[in-house]
């Protein structure tokens, strides 16, 4: 007995049909695959496909045919510059180039698919073609252009915000420096504090315009890094900070004005001014020198103004045979009677030294340096001194040993008996009046005035704003 088939017999014709057009339309691509899957993926102009699975004995189609129905599709697809197809033994072999490797991998799998082929060899070169299409560009400069357009009212609207912080912060800095004005007398420290309230308000104004722009990270890196940056700027600019905070304390311990002469290690001039970089002195001679603030800080400091009522002093030296006491009252009396010496403090005169040849009287004095001028005080009151102490008969020696006889000297004569004659007597000294000052000195006036009219002829080193009070 003949077993019966599941299916039935209606459907059994149909499916056959289906089986058979399946396996027909599918096995080439199923040899397509295999093949590509071998194929390898490289840049090279020659490549070797798989061999067919079943290789006909007899094809039936010929190896013209072939390579006249390839050639012609090639040409056809119109991607392929100067195709070449050949078929030996039904063995494909293409040349030519392509613009793309996709281009390439078809023309392979469509020789491969064609009938009678045994196996194809693929020596297409790839030459991509130059694009000259601007169309992403212009999309990109579009899409700039877009997102530019968006970001206008934001921008806008920051611009409008920071304007508005900056006047509020320049308002903040004004109150506090009018409100802080009669307790910090220093300009410098009541820039600086009325500047401190200032900053947090604008720093607060950007915070709200990076907000505003969906920075949101940004805006608390930049209130968190506002430490970290001024540490960073502070090591970075060291000195110019040094400099700065020496200024500031200098305008708060203010130990000369302007105007004042003062002795700043080995330069001495009259200040002119203090900035917050340096500190400028104009000295006797009309020079500008510039002092590094934190130099002046370190420094001793000598001011010659802080106190008008200044001690010159000077030296003179007597004869060993002359009575000191009587030399002393000379010079006294000449200090006394000069107008320009104070008589509180009293002037006194002392034995300094017992020098080689002479005894060394050391003058003090008390005068008005606001009034009068050191150097010329001094010079009218030695050049009295000298005057007078000739005219009392005091003899002033110089440094070498001098040997002095005060009765004079006894000259023997050649002459028979050999008498002694009397010694002359020298005649004694002319009396003679010495003015308080005169022409060649100049007078006893400060000569502070005269330098700073002759320095203000030219201009000025440093321009910039002076910190100091009363300039």
């Amino acid at each position: 007995m003949v077993p019966q088939s599941p299916i039935p017999v209606r459907w059994r014709t149909p499916l056959l049909a289906l089986a058979l057009i399946m396996l027909a339309v599918g096995a080439p691509d199923t040899v397509t695959a295999q093949t590509e899957r071998a194929e390898e993926t490289t840049s090279e102009p020659t490549r070797t496909r798989a061999m067919a699975d079943n290789v006909p004995v007899k094809p039936e189609a010929q190896d013209s045919q072939i390579q006249a129905r390839l050639q012609r599709i090639l040409e056809a697809s119109g991607w392929f510059t100067n195709p070449q197809v050949e078929v030996r033994e039904g063995i494909v072999f293409l040349d030519g180039f392509s613009g793309t490797l996709e281009q390439s991998d078809w023309a392979g799998a469509l020789a491969a698919r064609t009938e009678d082929v045994v196996a194809v060899v693929k020596r297409i070169e790839i030459e991509p073609d130059i694009d000259w299409d601007l169309s992403p560009a212009l999309q990109e400069i579009q899409r700039i252009s877009t997102a530019a357009q968006r970001a206008v009212p934001v921008i806008l609207i920051g611009a409008v915000i920071l304007l508005i912080t900056w006047q509020i912060a320049r308002l903040a800095a004004r109150f506090m420096g009018w409100v802080l004005g009669n307790r910090i007398a220093s300009p410098l420290m009541l820039t600086v504090v009325s500047r401190a309230f200032a900053v947090p308000v604008f720093v607060l104004g950007l915070y709200l315009v990076l907000q505003i722009s969906g920075l949101t990270n940004l805006a608390l890196t930049v209130l968190g890094g506002t430490g970290v940056a001024g540490i960073i700027i502070g090591f970075a600019f060291r000195d110019i900070a040094e400099n700065f905070l020496a200024s500031l304390l200098l305008s708060v311990r203010n130990p000369f004005r302007a105007g004042d002469l003062v002795r700043v290690g080995e330069a001495e001039g009259i200040v002119t001014n203090l900035n917050t970089r340096s500190t400028v002195l104009l000295t006797q001679e009309g020079n500008h020198v510039q002092i590094p603030n934190a130099l002046v800080f370190k420094s001793v400091i000598t001011n010659f103004s802080s106190n008008p009522s200044r001690r010159g002093d000077f030296s003179v030296g007597i004869s060993y045979d002359d009575r000191t006491s009587e030399a002393q009252e000379i010079v006294e009396k000449v200090l006394t009677s000069h107008p320009a010496v104070r008589h509180d403090p009293a002037p006194i005169v002392v034995v300094d030294e017992l020098a080689a040849s002479t005894v060394n009287l050391k003058v003090f004095f008390w005068f008005d340096s606001d009034t009068h001028s050191p150097i010329k005080l001094r010079s009218a009151l030695m050049r009295q001194t000298k005057q007078a102490l000739l005219d009392g008969g005091i003899s002033m020696p110089d440094e070498a040993r001098e040997v002095i006889f005060p009765q004079g000297l006894p000259i023997y004569r050649g002459e028979p008996g050999g008498k002694p004659v009397a010694p002359r007597r020298a005649r004694p000294p002319r009396q003679v009046t010495e003015s308080d000052a005169t022409s060649a000195e100049g007078g006893l006036a400060s000569e502070e005035d005269d330098v700073l009219r002759e320095a203000g002829a030219t201009r000025t080193p440093d321009e910039r704003e002076n910190l100091l009070k009363g300039s």
